[in-house]
């Protein structure tokens, strides 16, 4: 047993028989390289350590943390939260603590990447754009996740990655490269810097584009975008139980090239195998060729819906829901080169920047392209084109009869809401609203 895990249980056992009790233990490092101007000007590194107490006395709910270890504050902290528990209301949705199970899959090894590791990567991508000016980062976060509950559920696992993510600017434009993965190996700093670099280089000088509805070929940072949107608003059993998602099960919802799940046992998948109150995550298929067949659901949610939780549950998950953070988008067959070879007039998009959702029930986010946006004309990219605003419904821009190509390119994108969350391929829409340039 880990010290973590023995953490969990003792702080369960000081509240004994006066209410139910779930602790979660977080402990490991987290280590980042900074770099500006082709050179690294920061390197840090973080031995971060939680403790999280959520406990239910006499049908009242309450929470704590503290990141001290010792008696003292384990004991301060199940005091005060029992005290704070008497001054809540009664939490008549409560669903009670969930019952010891198992769960499957083999526990990674803790990333032990060096600072000098980090900084050789970091030298692969600024040498990879000779005579341009790169910044970015390079981080690493290794973190043991130990859960205990008054129930007898007791579970630990390692959650590790590693991203690399930066770009490469001339004087007048900027290419982005973006890289994550639970092993530090997989990071390849040269294959980076040189797709930014390329990027930046065809990016320069870029000229207006009338504003108006586009085909696109889109990138997967930029689809990463989309499917974050559809898993936090749309596929959260929280929205949908409260009207706000634009999610019915069983209705073709979307084009049948679309697949969509969320799978924490996938071997890429970034994360722990279970979730914030100790339940093991299952597979949940959300979108099979098109058609919608589920949501994500917390505990709280699955009594509330008659049905069974399916494991995301996330801390705080009372207020925002039950969040998927393992998404997986199946990729089709064709290159994004071939792709693009398609297009008769488009635009190429790298990425989103400053995405904004504008009703939720039916996806309409505004935001912007960033980071290399490019014309197509008969099958070429024929120029740069500066940022541009759009306002689309992210549901339409997927439904039947709108997605015209899937890639064969899947990989971890940079969405809109931090690395990790969706590995998906590149799509080729029919068509995306741009409403006006990056200044209006």
């Amino acid at each position: 047993m880990s010290r973590e895990l023995d953490l969990a249980e003792r702080v369960v056992g000081l509240i004994g028989s006066r209410g139910e009790a779930e602790a979660t233990v977080l402990a490991g490092p987290t280590a980042l390289t900074r770099f500006a101007n082709s050179h690294i000007h920061q390197n840090v590194a973080e031995e971060q350590f939680a403790v999280r107490l959520k406990v239910a006395k006499d049908g009242k709910v309450a929470s704590g943390a503290t990141t001290s270890a010792d008696a003292d504050g384990l004991e301060r902290l199940v005091e005060t939260t029992l005290e704070a528990a008497d001054l809540c209301p009664e939490d008549t949705d409560w669903p009670g603590v969930g019952p010891a199970t198992p769960i499957g899959g083999s526990e990674r090894s803790p990333e032990s990447a060096t600072p000098t590791d980090r900084a050789a990567i970091v030298a692969h991508f600024v040498a990879a754009g000779r005579d341009l000016r790169a910044a970015g980062y390079c981080e690493t976060e290794s973190t043991r996740i130990a859960f205990a509950n008054s129930a007898g559920q007791c579970i630990e696992s390692v959650m590790t990655r590693a991203t690399l993510d930066g770009i490469h600017q001339t004087g007048t434009s900027a290419g982005s490269a973006h890289q994550t993965s639970s092993r530090f190996e997989d990071l390849d700093g040269t294959a980076a810097g040189a797709a930014a670099a390329a990027k930046a280089c065809r990016a320069a000088n870029a000229t207006d584009l009338d504003p108006g509805r586009y085909e696109v070929v889109l990138e997967p940072n930029a689809v990463a975008t989309i499917f974050t949107f559809l898993g936090v608003y749309g596929f959260n059993g929280k929205a949908v139980l409260e009207g706000r998602s634009f999610v019915q099960v069983g209705e073709r919802q979307f084009d049948p090239a679309i697949d969509m799940w969320d799978d924490a046992g996938d071997p890429r998948a970034i994360g722990v195998p279970f979730d914030a109150e100790g339940t093991p995550k299952r597979l949940i298929p959300f979108i099979v060729g098109g058609i919608t067949r589920g949501v994500a659901l917390n505990r709280r949610l699955a009594v509330q819906m008659d049905s069974e939780s399916t494991g995301h549950a996330v801390p705080g998950g009372d207020s925002v829901g039950a969040l998927p953070v393992n998404l997986f988008v199946g990729p089709g067959a064709i290159s994004p080169e071939a792709m693009i070879e398609t297009v008769g007039r488009g635009l190429l998009v790298t990425e989103f920047n400053y995405c904004r959702i504008l009703d939720p029930k039916t996806q309409v986010v505004t935001g912007l392209t960033r980071n290399g946006t490019f014309l197509i004309e008969h099958g070429e990219i024929v120029r740069p084109v500066s940022n541009l605003r759009f306002t689309q419904s992210f549901v339409e821009a997927i439904a039947p009869g709108r997605v015209l190509a899937v890639g064969s390119d899947a990989r971890f994108g940079m969405g809109e809401f931090g690395p990790g969350m969706v590995h998906g391929p590149s799509l080729r829409l029919a068509e995306w609203n741009f409403t006006g340039g990056a200044k209006g």
